[in-house]
């Protein structure tokens, strides 16, 4: 029987989310069947630390905005104060922690319980990632992270696109405290935007995968604009804009689910001429459907005649949840001898480290493709994660990773450099008068 804190969260749920009951088991809830294995999502250890939970229903807002964030569990003398993610100098060592400068003053929020909301007015801040962090009586702390998008698309001539959509798809959160973890990766159907992560609040795989990348774009004062799927979903978002807003848009994070409208308008920005970067594997394989704050995955995109190699020059085989990661070993490409320029690396030398999930070439890989590295046989099964780079007639140039994850390994020797390079090269604008290809 439900207890009545468990009851509250039902209704909470239910009033904000539109819940949705989960009407399929792990085993039936595939939409469909192919040769290659699904990705999986490994559930980190919840670390149980007192928290309070509160979350911003939208994944991304502009300055100026006012912001609606809403409480899940109750707490006592609470208090919020906004930081913006990536100052700090450091790595994070739990995690379930997120480190940052703060924006504005601690504010005394008081007594919360679930389904509370505050509303919070957006500053005028530099694009990025930032949170909220809840402090409250008996040592509870939680984070309710955001996307700070610019007002308008153009705002810097780069973009980097956080996956919020896969955030929350990794997110095994019990929404409404009835022992089921709410997401597909624990059998249900469904999963939801605008909810508290796990760990009190932070990210899933936060620590590994953005914030070294993030600590990088801040420290080396690289401004960007910072958008979440959310951004790049939205109606009037379309590849023409993007193309005339960007001259590079860069995926740092694991991208794994996207709609059809944000697939449709990074192909367009390609076709336009513009310059993709994509730093971890396993991008723009699921696609999903958004009806509201719920989300559903409804098929692999190369299932329904879009291989997403076709896009990011390789596509996802395999996933042993990080068992064998190894450095990728440096083929001779014209490509190589400037992405890996002052680095002395040359063909045959090892670089960096990857692994988790892989991504590998196919005949569906754009014309003139080039493997300018491999981690050999990572599977075991003779299969090698490729790094990838293609360019087209119209001056669009695409980078892939094809391991996890080059953004997440920044810091390592080598790394830092091949970014510098490929960021010079790419976010370089495409001649003017260019067209998009055929197709």
């Amino acid at each position: 029987m439900a207890t009545a804190r468990n009851l509250t969260r039902v209704l909470l749920v239910a009033s904000l989310l539109g819940f949705v009951p989960a009407l399929m088991s792990g085993s039936s809830q595939r939409a469909d069947r192919g040769e290659e294995p699904d990705g999986r999502a490994e559930r980190l250890r919840p670390t149980n630390r007192p928290t309070v939970e509160a979350a911003f229903p939208r994944e991304s807002y502009a300055p100026g905005n006012v912001a609606r964030l809403v409480f899940w569990t109750r707490g006592a003398q609470v208090t919020l104060q906004v930081f913006r993610a990536g100052t700090e100098d450091t790595p994070v060592r739990p995690q379930d922690a997120m480190l940052g400068t703060a924006v504005t003053s601690a504010r005394r929020i008081g007594a919360v319980s679930p389904g509370r909301a505050i509303y919070i007015r957006i500053g005028e801040w530099p694009s990025g990632l930032y949170f909220g962090k809840l402090s409250a009586r008996g040592g509870k702390v939680g984070y309710a992270p955001f996307v700070l998008r610019p007002r308008a698309l153009g705002e810097n001539r780069v973009a980097v696109v956080l996956s919020t959509m896969t955030w929350q798809a990794y997110n095994f959160h019990d929404d409404d405290g009835n022992g089921t973890l709410d997401t597909w990766y624990a059998g249900q159907e469904h999963a939801r935007l605008g909810r508290p992560y796990e760990n009190r609040g932070v990210i899933p795989h936060y620590k590994h995968y953005e914030q070294p990348f993030l600590r990088w774009l801040i420290s080396t004062g690289r401004d960007v604009d910072y958008l979440a799927d959310a951004d790049l979903d939205a109606s009037s978002t379309t590849g023409r804009g993007l193309a005339a807003a960007y001259d590079l848009i860069v995926f740092p994070g694991h991208h794994e689910y996207v709609t059809q409208h944000e697939f449709d308008v990074v192909t367009g920005f390609r076709n336009r001429g513009g310059s993709l970067m994509f730093l971890s594997a396993n991008n723009f394989f699921y696609r999903t459907v958004k009806h509201g704050n719920v989300m559903t995955r409804t098929g692999r995109w190369r299932l329904a005649g879009r291989p997403e190699a076709a896009l990011i020059g390789v596509q996802y085989f395999g996933n042993d949840s990080g068992r064998h990661q190894a450095p990728w070993t440096l083929r001779s490409t014209d490509a190589g001898r400037w992405i890996f320029a002052g680095t002395n690396l040359r063909p045959g030398s090892s670089f960096a480290r990857g692994g988790i999930e892989a991504d590998e070439t196919t005949p569906s890989s754009p014309r003139g493709t080039q493997v300018i590295g491999a981690i050999r046989n990572i599977f075991g099964d003779g299969r090698d994660a490729e790094m990838s780079y293609y360019e087209l007639p119209n001056g669009s140039k695409v980078f892939a990773a094809g391991a996890f994850t080059l953004a997440g390994k920044v810091w390592m020797p080598g790394v830092e450099q091949v970014l510098e390079n490929l960021w010079n090269r790419l976010a370089t604008p495409a001649p003017i008068g260019n067209v998009a290809p055929p197709g």
